[in-house]
């Protein structure tokens, strides 16, 4: 069984809150165009006309050479955390890159690949079967943006 996990909510109030992302910036404040904007907290699409903010985000403990920085979108306002073990509304894309993680958040070569949104939860609990793999990432298959993290739960 498997669980999608939203970037922590401390992580997702210290943004919303004003604090710097990831490079040390403010995040950039927005107002949503409408779909194609996934918050990467509540795992909800962000509504046309909803504040939103910008900003770069590192979905890892530490900085490390395996440890990708990128953009991601965000709730302006507080959101409740999103997750569960049903593919969440951020994932509407027809397709997305998964890549498995060892404890020390490095990339397990070989885990990965570009699956079909509907499979990602197949092809998620074989990457966790496999004893080095401690988690999962999901990305998008174009652009390359964190969308969140598969533990097993």
């Amino acid at each position: 069984m498997i669980r999608f996990t939203p970037i922590p909510t401390a992580i997702a109030r210290a943004y919303q809150s004003g604090g710097p992302d990831a490079n040390g910036q403010l995040p950039e404040r927005h107002l949503s165009d409408g779909p194609g904007n996934p918050c990467r907290h509540c795992l909800q699409m962000i509504p046309q006309g909803a504040a939103m903010l910008i900003l770069a985000h590192r979905p890892f403990p530490s900085p490390q050479p395996y440890a990708e920085l990128g953009p991601i979108f965000l709730c302006a306002d507080a959101c409740k955390a999103g997750g569960g073990t049903q593919i969440p509304a951020i994932l509407a894309s027809p397709d997305y890159i998964i890549r498995g993680y060892s404890p020390e958040n490095r990339i397990v070569y070989g885990t990965g690949a570009v699956v079909p949104t509907a499979t990602i939860p197949a092809e998620a609990a074989a990457r966790l079967n496999d004893p080095r793999v401690a988690y999962v990432h999901i990305r998008s298959a174009r652009n390359n943006c964190y969308q969140l993290r598969i533990d097993r739960a």
